[in-house]
């Protein structure tokens, strides 16, 4: 019986604390979606019950923000953005990350963590000499600036990402393909990267992610509300000295969530195998 007592009291703190954690995951999800269909005067009286509709639900804040905001050239140019990001980092990537893989000795892990010590440095310390360099280039207040600054981050945590999981590659298979006729390069292309395709998957989920929620970059250098990225453009023009149009917020920041939680659940397992096998191997 004490046996049995103990079993279930074991349980029921391990579900206790997976349902915990699950409230604490998802309140700011729940939040951001009552808020976006809540009327403002629902919104805004302290006498109602935050936690639910106490009026009807709307799509006043969805009108607003399709239609007397750029909220939609904001996502193209999120869009834009982060594809052309996720395309430079894996070009440069991949084989950056092949290469240390297979350098023999201690050089090239010491160098792949040298790599990645590059992506610990914060932005507060680089946008200062990255503004000299985009006003040289004539950059200014344009979203193509942002392309050219976002890799600078991306690059150095994938290409030690990477080099862990080309690690777990035995080159015996790229030696067989060689042997069978391949060049060096058509071994990588034919063996390499489908042997490592979660890993690839990490680093375009990992990628597209960080070039959607980056804020410092984009605030430092774009001002003109046709070039803003979505987190830009939802945080500065919905944001009018101190009022807050939170029914607005809430609706593109759930917007914007959106795909990156489909894209996160649809991928779950490549992802999770990408991180793992990369970052212990």
């Amino acid at each position: 019986m004490p046996r049995g007592i103990g079993k279930v009291a074991q349980e029921a703190s391990f579900y206790g604390a997976v349902a915990f954690f699950f409230v604490l995951a998802a309140f700011p999800f729940y939040w951001m979606l009552i808020t976006s269909f809540k009327t403002n005067g629902d919104l805004y009286n302290v006498a109602h019950i935050p936690f639910w509709f106490n009026d009807p639900p709307t799509l006043e804040h969805f009108r607003y923000l399709f239609g007397q905001t750029l909220f939609v050239r904001w996502l193209l140019n999120s869009l834009v953005i982060g594809l052309c990001v996720v395309a430079i980092t894996l070009l440069t990537a991949l084989p950056a990350g092949y290469s240390l893989a297979r350098m023999t000795g201690r050089n090239g892990e010491s160098l792949g963590i040298g790599i990645f010590l590059t992506y610990l440095v914060p932005p507060t310390l680089l946008f200062l000499p990255l503004s000299r360099l985009i006003a040289e280039l004539g950059l200014q207040n344009s979203m193509w600036s942002l392309v050219l600054v976002y890799p600078t981050f991306t690059i150095p945590f994938c290409t030690w990402l990477l080099m862990g999981f080309f690690k777990a590659v035995p080159p015996e298979i790229e030696e067989a393909a060689i042997v069978d006729g391949c060049s060096l390069f058509g071994a990588f292309i034919k063996m390499g990267i489908p042997l490592a395709l979660p890993g690839i998957l990490t680093v375009v989920i990992f990628t597209f992610t960080l070039t959607l929620q980056e804020f410092v970059y984009a605030l430092t250098f774009i001002s003109s509300s046709d070039q803003k990225p979505i987190t830009l453009g939802v945080a500065t023009d919905l944001i009018r000295g101190d009022i807050f149009y939170w029914g607005e917020i809430m609706a593109g920041a759930l917007i914007a969530s959106i795909p990156v939680a489909v894209a996160y659940n649809f991928f779950l397992d490549r992802f999770i195998a990408g991180i793992t096998g990369g970052a212990v191997k």
